[in-house]
């Protein structure tokens, strides 16, 4: 059974830091993109940010170099490096493994809130 488990989200202020962890169990995924999408109230789901299996990277047009994404191949797990946080990062953020065709595998989301 695939699982999809997000950790690090949690309550900062603005202009401090946090990494989010996402790590996928029960196959090897090597094979497929993964990425960080974020929902904030009354907001659409959006990208924040993927890398694919040859490790090229993606950012959405929201983000900026405030935001890195990282991968662990051997561990099927990506990261999310985020500095200098707004209030309008905060959202739940949902990490995903990417399966064109198919049915995404998502994790349950782990909240950001950034107070000012």
């Amino acid at each position: 059974q695939v699982q999809v488990e997000e950790s690090g989200g949690g309550l900062v202020q603005a202009g401090g830091s946090l990494r989010l962890s996402c790590a996928a169990s029960g196959g090897n995924f090597n094979g497929n993109a993964m990425g960080w999408y974020r929902q904030a109230p009354e907001k659409q789901l959006e990208l924040v940010a993927a890398v694919t299996s040859g490790g090229r990277t993606t950012y959405g047009d929201s983000v900026d170099d405030r935001f890195t994404i990282s991968r662990d191949f051997a561990k099927n797990a990506i990261y999310l490096q985020m500095n200098s946080l707004k209030s309008e990062d905060t959202a739940v953020y949902y990490c995903a493994v990417l399966r064109p065709g198919e049915s995404d595998y998502w994790g349950q989301g782990t909240q950001v809130t950034v107070s000012s």
